[in-house]
């Protein structure tokens, strides 16, 4: 059953929908700023760097707010750099699955470190490698390395599957030279606790072991969620602690999900109720379009005041809009029937919610809005219009 306990974006509980167009994403700056705390402390307290994913959240207009707490930002690829590069003021890490030529030569101009996923590319490029590197010797280059451990049960989102292309396996890297590389970068975790990263942690310590003690720095990647409440803070700043003075390295930690976790919702307005068989709502957000994730995972997207299917009097299937007829975020119960022009809130929609929206069938963007739960203060950052779905085509 949904409950009040269920609900993650706790601050938005007495938080006025109306307030803002819809569908609209709406992100409380101060509960982005209580996680950043937590990750700032665990950069003061272990001596690790903590980096902003920028793949899960990038929303750059609270950069500022970022840049007082975090030592920059990592990057899957050229965009996302440009974007930490020329919006936030610290460091630029890039790690993409491959590079192209063109695009790599402004990534080494922009990037602090930058991150190959195979031995093949790092030899292919070193000519440009080389250059880079003359014009800037501070500029750092690392390997995804692949323990082959997977803590993940959803195959979609392990990096360590079967047959995965994320990372170099043991058995490939032996026997090649890691002249010229510094750091080693692995990312094996998706929502999960300190746990599986310790485990993580003593696989590739048996792995690479030989191999971490040539290194100056090690990133373990994202997928820790930090932020979330029972999470142990306190073993993850030991762990890495000892890491860093067994191996004498610097230790990177990449967070996405935990630095807006439990921060945003997503506003949305009942168009039409129907029934087949069962009451029907369509709303004018979509679960395709603006929570793809809940698809992909899947998962359950809450809704504030509404619970599972029977827990309430009034039973609704709840989709979107487009013609996909998938596109259902699920079946609620409400307490009152719902109304044609009612608001509705989803839960915990900051993160990898914005950066994987889509116009499918046309339909339009959220718009963002930024709200602050001391003060109350609301800014609408951006409104999407027929414009924005136009320039993407041709």
């Amino acid at each position: 059953m949904t409950t009040s306990s269920s609900i993650k974006s706790k601050t938005f509980r007495g938080f006025d929908p109306s307030r803002v167009p819809s569908p609209c994403y709406v992100v409380d700056e101060v509960a982005v700023e209580n996680n950043l705390r937590i990750l700032q402390r665990v950069q003061k307290e272990s001596g690790a760097k903590v980096l902003l994913a920028l793949k899960a959240f990038s929303m750059f207009s609270l950069a500022p707010l970022f840049d007082r707490y975090l030592d920059g930002v990592c990057a899957s690829g050229l965009f996302e750099a440009r974007l930490g590069y020329t919006e936030y003021a610290g460091q630029v890490h890039t790690f993409s699955a491959a590079y192209k030529e063109d695009e790599l030569s402004e990534i080494l101009s922009i990037s602090d470190h930058v991150v190959f996923n195979s031995y093949s590319q790092w030899q292919q490029f070193q000519s440009l490698i080389q250059e880079a590197k003359h014009q800037r010797p501070e500029l750092q280059f690392g390997l995804r390395i692949n323990p082959q451990h997977s803590e993940g049960t959803t195959p979609l989102y392990d990096p360590c599957a079967p047959f995965s292309r994320l990372g170099i396996t043991r058995n490939e890297l032996s026997g090649h030279s890691l002249h010229g590389i510094t750091g080693l970068h692995f990312h094996t975790l998706c929502e999960q606790e300190f746990e599986p990263l310790d485990r993580t942690l003593r696989v590739v310590e048996e792995q690479f072991g030989d191999l971490l003690h040539k290194m100056q720095w090690v990133n373990f990647g994202g997928g820790h969620h930090i932020t979330r409440p029972g999470y142990d803070v306190d073993a993850l700043i030991k762990r890495i602690v000892e890491f860093q003075n067994k191996y004498s390295v610097q230790v990177y930690l990449e967070p996405g999900e935990a630095v807006a976790i439990c921060s945003g919702v997503l506003v949305s307005e009942v168009l039409d109720l129907t029934y087949n068989e069962i009451d029907l709502a369509i709303l004018d957000t979509s679960a395709t379009c603006h929570m793809p994730d809940t698809l992909e995972m899947p998962y359950r997207a809450e809704i504030f005041s509404a619970a599972e299917k029977d827990q309430k009097a009034h039973n609704y299937r709840i989709g979107g809009q487009t013609c996909l007829a998938g596109d259902v975020m699920g079946d609620y119960s409400f307490d009152k029937p719902l109304q044609i022009g009612q608001r509705l809130m989803f839960d915990d929609m900051a993160h990898y919610t914005m950066v994987k929206t889509t116009t499918f069938n046309g339909i339009g963007l959220p718009a963002i809005a930024i709200w602050n739960s001391d003060t109350d203060e609301i800014t609408i950052v951006k409104e999407f219009g027929y414009d924005d779905f136009k320039n993407r085509l041709s």
